[in-house]
């Protein structure tokens, strides 16, 4: 079975790969950089069939060379599906390509990011697709406390506490499932928190439009405000409860600036 030839920008190849390793897929993936060659990457059961002899020095340029191709812009994909030919003795030579992209996208984050992911998942409930998320075979007994926590959307404050593991190790799980598409914010996702005087501020604060009606902006406000307000979240940490304080603070500020603005 032959897939359509796709583009994929910066970021998408690892989804690419993980998505076909945790479909089981069988075929040849070929990447056509910019400029350059096509590179053949010959899959057996959502593992990558390796080329090099030395366990340890073959898995070293088999990541390398995973992230060369991750690093592209603008390459083009095609999966043939159903190959099952592979180079003599290749079936003893595969790579997890699900473990590499996790690896890779927890890399990512750092100390600020994790930050930002905090304050942008504020007051939603996180969701798990169950067809994307990892196998429990491939998790540590972490990832399933995590994942069960996920049975059912709950908001981060909720999970963590079911997780029973570091803030960041946390994180950096959460940060993967969602760059590979498994996880989904349900209700209202509150914005990074950057109070400021200027108009086009205010209507991003309330996530709309600049230049938005009366109405439009008071729905808005409405739904943020029941979302933030901390007496509707009454089991959470006193710091919890203070963010959240911060947030409505600023989305109040935000809603007067332009209700008061537009009546003046």
């Amino acid at each position: 079975m032959r897939t359509s030839t796709e583009r994929l920008v910066r970021g998408e190849f690892v989804r690419l790969i993980y998505r076909l390793a945790r479909t089981r897929a069988t075929g040849v993936l070929t990447i056509q950089a910019p400029r350059g060659s096509a590179e053949l990457l010959v899959l057996r059961r959502g593992h990558l069939v390796a080329g090099e002899q030395e366990p340890g020095e073959g898995s070293r340029r088999t990541a390398q060379r995973l992230e060369r191709l991750a690093a592209l812009d603008g390459a083009r994909a095609q999966f043939d599906g159903g190959l099952a030919a592979y180079p003599p003795g290749g079936a003893l030579r595969q790579y997890n390509l699900a473990a590499w992209a996790r690896a890779h996208l927890e890399s990512q984050l750092d100390a600020a990011g994790a930050q930002a992911m905090v304050q942008e998942l504020a007051g939603a409930r996180l969701a798990l697709r169950p067809e994307l998320a990892p196998e429990l075979g491939w998790c540590d007994e972490t990832d399933r406390r995590i994942l069960a926590a996920m049975a059912i959307p709950r908001r981060l404050d909720q999970i963590w506490p079911l997780a029973r593991t570091a803030r960041f190790r946390l994180l950096s799980f959460l940060y993967f499932l969602r760059a590979v598409g498994a996880l989904s914010p349900l209700g209202v996702s509150a914005p990074v928190v950057v109070p400021s005087a200027v108009e086009g501020d205010a209507y991003r604060l309330l996530g709309v439009p600049a230049g938005a009606d009366r109405e439009t902006v008071k729905r808005a406000y409405r739904r943020l405000a029941r979302a933030l307000h901390p007496d509707m979240n009454a089991a959470m940490s006193e710091d919890r409860r203070r963010q959240l304080e911060l947030k409505l603070a600023a989305i109040n500020s935000a809603y007067r600036r332009l209700v008061d603005g537009a009546t003046a």
